[in-house]
C-alpha cells in the first residue's frame, strides 16, 4: 500500500530544502533539480507541489511571512504596551537558529525581489504590513496626538532599526547578536519614550 502524503507538510518540507540550499549555496542555486535533489525527492515529484521554479519560490518566502505572523499571534496580549512591544519585535529579529535561517532566505528574497516581480509583490506586501504594525506599535507607546509626536516618522525610524538589525545580524552576527540588538532596542524604546512625554 502505497505511503500517504500530507500536500501540505510536502510542500512545506520543499520550502525547508529550498531555504537549505539558499542558506547552504545562495538563492542562484535553488533550482528545481537542486531543491529536489535536497529534498530527496525526482523533480517529477516536486513538480506534483509546484509547477514552476517561481511557484516554489513564492511560497518559500510567504512560508516565512506566515511564521512571523503565527509566532506574533500565538502571543500573549501583555496590558503595558512596552513590553508587548518588546515581545514583537524580538519575533521580527533573527534571536535564534529559527528567525536565523528566516531572515537569511528572507535577505536573499529581498534581493530577488528587485528583479521577479511576483517576489516583489509579496516583498511590498509585507513591507507594508510591518510599517502598519510599526505605526500602531508608535501609536501604542506614545498615544496619538501627544506633545506634536510625528507618528509617521517614528514609525519610519522603528521599521529602519528593524531591518537594520536584521541585515548587521546576518552580516555580522558575531557582533550583532540578539543581547545587543535588544539592548538597541530597549534604548530606541525609551529615547521613543522620552519624546512622547
Amino acid at each position: 500500500m502505497p505511503k500517504v502524503v500530507d500536500p501540505a507538510e510536502r510542500r512545506s518540507e520543499l520550502a525547508a530544502a529550498v531555504w537549505r540550499v539558499i542558506r547552504r549555496n545562495g538563492l542562484d542555486h535553488a533550482s528545481v533539480r537542486n531543491v529536489a535533489r535536497e529534498a530527496g525527492l525526482s523533480m517529477g515529484s516536486l513538480r506534483h507541489y509546484f509547477a514552476t521554479q517561481s511557484e516554489l519560490m513564492i511560497f518559500a518566502l510567504q512560508l516565512i511571512i506566515d511564521r512571523i505572523e503565527a509566532r506574533i499571534e500565538a502571543l500573549h496580549t501583555e496590558p503595558e504596551p512596552r513590553r508587548q512591544a518588546e515581545r514583537v519585535l524580538a519575533e521580527l529579529l533573527p534571536m535564534d537558529a529559527e528567525r536565523r535561517a528566516e531572515n537569511e532566505v528572507w535577505l536573499a528574497f529581498t534581493a530577488r525581489a528587485m528583479v521577479d516581480h511576483e517576489l516583489r509583490a509579496l516583498k511590498d506586501r509585507s513591507f507594508d504590513t510591518l510599517r502598519d504594525g510599526c505605526r500602531a506599535m508608535v501609536r501604542r507607546l506614545t498615544g496619538t496626538g501627544r506633545s506634536g509626536l510625528d507618528v509617521e516618522l517614528e514609525a519610519d525610524r522603528l521599521h529602519a532599526l528593524i531591518d537594520g538589525l536584521a541585515v548587521h545580524a546576518a552580516m555580522r552576527p558575531d557582533l550583532t547578536t540578539p543581547e545587543r540588538m535588544r539592548t538597541i532596542i530597549t534604548r530606541h524604546l525609551d529615547e521613543l519614550e522620552i519624546t512622547a512625554r
